[in-house]
């Protein structure tokens, strides 16, 4: 099963792992945060996100490290891009929560669907809400994965 770690801004990567433990309270030991403070080195940074990423890959079944950050560009992304592989872990940016859930629910398909889904679950997970009926919502993207799959 593969593992997700969350780098970005405080207070942002702790308050998007304690929505998914909200919403599937067996992530927790899957489901790890680290929070890049303004007051801490980006080496520190490095440091800490080093031994999060070995603690998760030490996980019984772990198969592999997604890691979501939020601003490409920026701190995390840049510490983040010194953690990954590209084969047992891969790294996207832009994290938000629909995106984090579509994570989570299919954590124990391969790395690269993994990534697939993530990125699918994040853009439906933005839209603008029509204030009227919902048959005025826009119709679902006809490239989803899963055409069954109603959770964001």
């Amino acid at each position: 099963m593969n593992s997700i770690l969350i780098i970005a801004h405080a207070p942002l990567a702790h308050a998007l792992r304690q929505c998914a433990l909200h919403v599937f309270p067996d992530c927790g030991a899957s489901v790890a945060a680290l929070d890049v403070q303004p007051n801490v080195t980006p080496e520190e940074t490095l440091s800490a996100a080093r031994i999060t990423m070995a603690q998760l890959s030490d996980l019984p079944r772990a198969t592999g490290v997604l890691v979501l950050v939020d601003v490409f560009g920026a701190t995390p992304c840049n510490v983040a891009q010194k953690l990954v592989d590209g084969v047992n872990s891969k790294l996207f940016t832009g994290v938000n929560l629909p995106m984090l859930l579509r994570t989570v629910s299919y954590r124990h398909e391969s790395l690269d669907a993994l990534v697939a889904r993530g990125v699918v679950g994040g853009t439906q997970g933005v839209m603008q809400v029509a204030i009227t009926a919902p048959q005025n919502q826009a119709k679902r993207i006809k490239n989803d994965q899963d055409h069954h799959d109603h959770q964001q």
